[in-house]
């Protein structure tokens, strides 16, 4: 079991495998949080407490936080537990800020058994777009039952069991959607402008590993295709063991597939980039006050010379590759070690903070934002890649039919990949690239055309934790 309150989040969003990204929390809140005791009033204050203290915009999102103190907790009176949780949210919302959140105990200890990569459910992860608040998949989990019913990133979740999901948040949505292994749960989805099409999925315990890595012969002397599903407490020890493996087969260069990828702990996002990239800054972070609590003034992550190899390696990307998937994209592309392929990825720069409060509830609060080694802010802009390849919607289909074909050359954005991987490999060995276009540019975004593929429009992180999204 992952201790939430020790790891940091950045990415995911409310799995519903649940999987939430998870950043160290402050031990140093004011003297005015105190153990809840019997007045359900504690637990509105000792909230208010943490987003006081630690919130990532010091005007709280244009809020007076202190009239908000004295409308929820001096001026108010709640007889229950479940009368203070209706505060906490009506409190929390006026922040417009999804990934800060309030979990009931019930919520929170799902959230720690996410954390752990076994759950039951059908494989998805949610979030809430802030601006139409429609429930938004940030992407399906592979091989579980909603990526083979062909769920995709950017569906908008429009009811579930027939009730409508207007209005209805992340949390509450996931417990809807989970239940009992081997009972039934119907998703309504709609995508772009299609009619809305009903999906019967069978509930099933979901044992999320986050590496597959497969040894790939071919004209290019075998290479290393890696995808990486999700950033969980043991991405980096998976991944390990994955290079290594690898490694002992000489592997030419890599292919490392991060697509559809939510996030997850911020700790995973920073060990896997390590294993790949020997020097230089992996990412910064700065809360409110332009610096953070880490041993480093610079708030800097940086590489520590502990790379499993150098060999050349191309990294794909997609609109639902976020937050921890962002930032080791970045971390590569900015060092110049590895070349992105696809499409533009989603945009979450922020980081929360998830702790237990005091009566088994918990809290994610946005606590800092996160850049790129060259410092750029990608929240809400997404990263470009160096390639961009879409995927027509033949090709959508066609992998949706068969799962198979994802990173194999029936995959374009794969294959496309392989070409730029080529590019790299011939120019590490300084070899001939006779059969390689003599216009092609891999450090080009208009080396290739992007294809466009209609979906709905999602302004939103993939996240609502930074990691905490809900895997259903």
């Amino acid at each position: 079991m992952v201790a939430i309150n020790k790891r940091l989040a950045i990415g995911a969003t409310t799995l519903l495998l649940a999987t939430a990204a998870v950043v160290a929390t402050s031990s140093h809140l004011s003297k005015g949080v105190a153990l809840l005791k019997s007045n359900p009033k504690e637990v509105v204050e000792e909230v208010w407490q943490v987003v006081n203290f630690s919130y990532v915009d010091g005007t709280f999102n244009k809020n007076d936080w202190d009239a908000l103190r004295r409308k929820y907790v001096v001026n108010s009176e709640y007889k229950n537990k479940e009368e203070a949780y209706k505060g906490v949210r009506e409190m929390l919302k006026k922040l417009g800020d999804p990934y800060t959140r309030f979990m009931s105990p019930k919520e929170f200890n799902e959230l720690s058994t996410d954390i752990s990569g076994v759950l039951v459910g059908v494989g998805m992860q949610l979030t809430q777009d802030p601006k139409t608040k429609k429930l938004v998949v940030v992407a399906p989990i592979d091989d579980t039952p909603a990526s083979k019913a062909g769920i995709l990133s950017k569906d908008v979740i429009v009811k579930i069991n027939g009730k409508s999901t207007k209005g209805l948040d992340v949390n509450k949505a996931v417990e809807l959607i989970r239940g009992e292994e081997g009972t039934f749960v119907t998703i309504s989805v709609q995508r772009g402008t299609e009619a809305v099409v009903d999906h019967k999925l069978r509930r099933q315990k979901i044992d999320v590993h986050s590496v597959k890595a497969e040894y790939r012969k071919d004209d290019l002397g075998g290479v290393g295709y890696i995808r990486l599903n999700q950033f969980s407490a043991n991405a980096t020890k998976e991944m390990k063991e994955a290079i290594q493996q690898m490694e002992a087969k000489n592997v030419n260069g890599y292919v490392l597939d991060l697509r559809s990828n939510p996030g997850g702990l911020l700790p995973s996002a920073i060990g896997v980039s390590r294993l790949f990239l020997n020097e230089g800054t992996i990412v910064s972070t700065r809360n409110r006050n332009g610096s953070c609590n880490d041993p480093d003034p610079d708030c800097k992550k940086k590489a520590d010379g502990s790379a499993l190899t150098s060999k050349p390696m191309v990294v794909l990307v997609n609109d639902g590759s976020a937050s921890a998937s962002e930032i080791v994209a970045g971390a590569l592309q900015d060092n110049g070690r590895a070349v992105l392929v696809g499409q533009k990825t989603f945009g979450k720069g922020l980081v929360q903070s998830v702790r237990q409060l005091s009566d088994g509830s918990g809290l994610a609060v946005t606590i800092a934002k996160y850049y790129t080694p060259s410092g750029k802010d990608i929240n809400k802009l997404g990263i470009q890649p160096d390639v961009k390849v879409g995927l027509k919607p033949a090709d959508i289909d066609a992998i949706r039919k068969d799962r198979k074909r994802l990173g194999t050359i029936q995959d374009p954005q794969y294959a496309r990949a392989l070409k730029a991987l080529e590019v790299r490999i011939a120019a590490a060995n300084a070899l001939p690239t006779a059969n390689i276009p003599s216009n092609l540019d891999v450090t080009s975004p208009e080396a290739a055309v992007p294809i466009p593929v209609p979906a709905p429009q999602v302004d939103q992180p993939a996240n609502p934790i930074d990691k905490p999204v809900s895997p259903n």
